[in-house]
């Protein structure tokens, strides 16, 4: 319960710290605003040869629009797999605040194209992603572990998740210290990839990692010359 309280908190807080378009202002159009948005966060995957329908033009997207709109508002696109607000990532590909402003001041605003082509971005290049390689002495955490030496860490990796599984890990360091490290929720596969920090994590030896099922395994990334 405390759990689906607190996630219904941070939509609430997203939908309430929403940009509030100015109605006397330029509209947001898919020209300037919009195109530039699904190109940084979404293209990745939504493009000819990516895992799922191109939106890369305005004849692809506009029939998108609204889902566009209500996926962006409960944070489901693009995907991430965790909370937001719990733990700190540099490699977050979520949208900001004014993002997702933008993206539902389009669709209610009549979805613009914009007169001025001239206004769109350089079509991206995407290169094949290399691999993902789990780092030597990467520590395993299947339930509750103690770590039996200091370790600082660059990030997590989910390493075995069921499908569907919620996950609030935290570590508590040996003075009581409780150190957000990541919240899975309602996991899926194609969400599996590192959780890198945005600054690294000490963690004292005796520190107790918490919140992993006993039919998970989370991987510990310790830090190494970043």
């Amino acid at each position: 319960m405390k759990r689906r309280i607190f996630f219904l908190a941070v939509l609430l807080a997203a939908a309430v710290n929403l940009r509030a378009h100015d109605p006397n202002g330029a509209p947001i159009t898919w020209n300037r605003e919009i195109s530039r948005i699904v190109y940084e966060r979404c293209a990745s995957c939504h493009r000819e040869g990516g895992s799922s329908f191109s939106l890369m033009t305005f004849k692809e997207a506009q029939p998108y629009a609204s889902a566009m709109k209500d996926s962006v508002l409960a944070r489901r696109m693009p995907p991430w797999g965790a909370v937001k607000g719990f733990g700190n990532f540099r490699n977050d590909t979520g949208l900001t605040q004014e993002q997702i402003g933008l993206v539902a001041d389009w669709v209610e605003g009549g979805i613009t194209r914009g007169n001025n082509a001239k206004s769109l971005p350089p079509v991206p290049k995407f290169d094949k992603p290399a691999p993902f390689t789990v780092p030597k002495g990467a520590i395993a955490v299947t339930g509750e572990t103690k770590l039996t030496r200091a370790v600082t860490l660059d990030g997590l990796y989910p390493d075995r998740v069921p499908a569907g599984a919620s996950m609030q890990v935290v570590a508590v360091r040996p003075d009581g210290d409780v150190e957000p490290l990541v919240w899975l929720y309602e996991y899926a596969e194609r969400e599996r990839h590192p959780f890198l920090f945005r600054k690294p994590i000490a963690l004292p030896a005796g520190t107790l990692i918490r919140g992993v099922r006993s039919d998970a395994r989370i991987l510990l990334m310790p830090l190494r010359g970043r």
